[in-house]
């Protein structure tokens, strides 16, 4: 969050109010083997990691604090320093030797960040070697117009090598701290937060995760000298120095989690940054002696007040004049209320092309995006709403965090990081994003797609908008096949894929050529040949995608003993249960609720006769959220089968986890179960 910022103060005026804060020095380290400096033979003999395996590195420890610092020339600042080990046990973790820090850009003046004391060690001959980081390994590198990014890369790295660094953000917005993340995709030795704030300033700490920190608690005395120049007489003016010792209490709090398991994705979760353990601070309240208390803590009403406000937004929302007679003549014949609608939102998504950038600011801005025809995310749909509501509709900004920008856990202005379009008729409201070319009303890209948004409005009012679909995304899937006498398969498919399936399947497929698709296909389905392939509505998006083809295959069956054994959903079949985890910690995100149904005609080989046929079953999710039937009969020389699987709500608390496990342990065992035929 960084729109709080401290305004210099006069070194005279904090003399007369006899206030400062500051904190000297730094936090001493209590145990040797945490500093800088201290690698050890046993740390670069390590071949693994001692609690996980299969770690390809770790962060041996991970100490970070937090502290004011003042200077009569810039007035407070917040320093954040940062000292790191890491161990490389395999190839695969050379990505963890690049250590790239954000930083913000888009405001006078702007945070700071270096690097120092960067250093890989490695063992060599029994004797420790050390490489120290040149200057052409660290770079920095502007991501827009609001922030950049400082990046290094260590040098001489290796399997077995150990690396250490330091790096120091210095940051004129006290709103809040970094963001301390104890948790990470590599197991976490040792990770230790200080934060030493004087008693002038009240923070907020918030916690995420599911691991508890130590906590420690202390005050400490501080003091800061002032220096002052002053001019004195009119005819003759004469300068005096002075200086002045202030005394405060600083109030010191540290958090401290050791041996951490590494944050590793499992199927269907989000972001795992949601549910990784991290402590968050935001400025509460200031109270300096001889003022007035002045609070700082905030609600989402002035976080979008602050935010509408901005010229990057509310500013580029209120222009009109480049798109108004291009509007004029798309709407030109147009009368129908719904059509016009739709008439605007596909004008912006045939002529605007999102640049892969997500934000609720402008970069560029939307004049220029329209004459370039590529914006991100702001300027695209700012340019919507701003079309629309030209149109007369009630169109409306909606704050999105985007599924890899994780959820808000407090009222902050980082906590979104893009916007949509809403357009409200009474109690109906649809939502809109032009930046993807496959989205509808009402179905955003999957991206967005992340539990709740914020509308908001000119005059500062906003209320929570709730993103999840309500209507099921369907895939249809019609199979009839033949069963030779040697056990080898021939037959047809139609996959019919509506809404989110649709939009998914267009954004993944839609451009590749026929033969890198099928042969994706033919991999995929245990590489069957395909042949007499076709697909309807490709970019009739408005309609479902229909892809039909032709496949034959000679794996499916086993033939022993004058019987053939067959799945009868052969290479659509689930084959494993994706939830084998013992507990699950994370909630399951399937993204919106759907239905997959299949249609199945097995023709039955001549002087074959059925033995046996998986029997009809209806499974059910304790809290009937989730439902599969199986139905089954046999029809002369022919097979029929009937499979649904629906899911009504598509997020899964952990807590109906072991529910949901095993309503997926029967889907799968029910799909393996085998069609047996016997010679007449």
């Amino acid at each position: 969050m960084k729109y709080l910022n401290t305004k210099k103060v006069g070194t005279n005026v904090l003399k007369k109010m006899f206030f400062i804060g500051i904190l000297l020095g730094f936090i001493s380290v209590n145990a040797q083997e945490f500093e800088l400096g201290k690698v050890s033979v046993k740390e670069l003999e390590e071949k693994e990691h001692p609690k996980d395996s299969s770690a390809i590195a770790a962060l041996l420890y991970n100490k970070g604090k937090t502290y004011f610092k003042y200077t009569d020339k810039d007035g407070f600042t917040i320093v954040t320093e940062v000292e790191a080990r890491l161990k490389i046990y395999k190839k695969e973790g050379y990505d963890w030797a690049t250590k790239a820090v954000e930083f913000y850009i888009g405001s006078n003046p702007v945070e700071q960040v270096w690097f120092s004391k960067a250093i890989t060690y490695n063992l060599v001959d029994g004797k420790i070697e050390k490489t120290k980081l040149k200057s052409d390994g660290e770079f920095k590198e502007k991501k827009n117009k609001f922030w950049g990014l400082s990046k290094m890369t260590m040098p001489n790295v290796k399997e077995g090598s150990v690396i250490e660094y330091r790096y120091t953000i210095e940051s004129p917005f006290i709103g809040t701290f970094p963001e301390w993340k104890f948790q990470d995709k590599i197991p976490v030795n040792y990770s230790e937060y200080t934060t030493d704030i004087p008693e002038y300033y009240k923070y907020n700490s918030f916690f995420k995760g599911f691991l508890t920190p130590v906590v420690t608690k202390s005050f400490k005395s501080n003091s800061v000298v002032i220096n002052a120049k002053q001019r004195n007489g009119s005819l003759k003016v004469s300068t005096s120095f002075s200086n002045d010792k202030i005394e405060f209490q600083s109030n010191v709090v540290k958090y401290v989690i050791k041996n951490i398991d590494a944050a590793k994705d499992e199927e269907f979760v989000t972001n795992i940054e949601n549910y990784s353990s991290s402590v968050m601070h935001e400025l509460a309240s200031q109270n300096f002696p001889n003022m007035s208390p002045k609070s700082y803590a905030t609600d989402w009403e002035s976080i979008v007040k602050t935010i509408y406000e901005d010229e990057n937004f509310g500013g580029e929302l209120n222009k009109k004049n480049y798109f108004e007679e291009d509007l004029n003549a798309v709407l030109s014949n147009v009368t129908d209320k719904n059509q016009k609608l739709l008439a605007i939102f596909e004008f912006v998504k045939g002529r605007m092309n999102w640049n892969k950038y997500n934000g609720y600011y402008c970069n560029e801005g939307v004049k220029i995006a329209y004459k370039q025809k590529t914006g991100n995310s702001a300027e695209i749909n700012l340019m919507l709403t701003a079309m629309l509501k030209n149109a007369g509709f009630n169109a409306r900004p909606v704050l999105v965090s985007t599924r890899s920008n994780g959820i808000a856990f407090f009222p902050n202005k980082s906590a979104y990081n893009y916007v949509i379009t809403a357009v409200e008729d009474g109690d109906i409201i649809t939502l809109l994003d032009a930046s993807d070319k496959y989205s509808l009303p009402n179905q955003i890209p999957f991206r967005a797609l992340n539990w709740f948004g914020r509308l908001i409005r000119a005059d500062g009012s906003s209320e929570t908008i709730d993103l999840m679909p309500k209507i099921i995304s369907k895939e249809k899937i019609s199979l009839t096949y033949k069963i030779d006498q040697d056990g080898s398969v021939s037959g047809k498919i139609r996959k019919i894929y509506s809404d989110y399936n649709a939009q998914i399947f267009r954004s993944a497929y839609v451009g590749l050529n026929d033969e890198q698709y099928l042969e994706k296909l033919e991999n995929t389905f245990d590489r069957i040949q395909i042949s007499a392939y076709e697909r309807n509505n490709e970019q009739n998006i408005y309609e479902p995608i229909q892809e039909n083809f032709s496949f034959t295959g000679g794996d499916f069956s086993d033939v022993v003993g004058g019987k053939i054994f067959v799945s009868p959903l052969l290479f659509l079949g689930s084959k494993k249960n994706p939830f084998d985890q013992e507990k699950r910690e994370y909630p399951v995100d399937f993204g919106f609720p759907f239905q997959d149904k299949f249609n199945i005609v097995i023709e039955i080989p001549e002087g074959y006769m059925v033995e046996s046929i998986p029997t009809s079953a209806h499974v059910k999710m304790e809290s009937n959220s989730a439902s599969f039937k199986y139905l089954s009969q046999i029809n002369g020389n022919q097979i029929l089968l009937s499979i649904t699987h629906d899911l009504e709500i598509p997020i899964v608390n952990p807590i109906d986890y072991p529910s949901l496990k095993d309503f997926y342990k029967q889907i799968v065992e029910k799909q393996m179960e085998k069609i047996v035929l016997k010679k007449i």
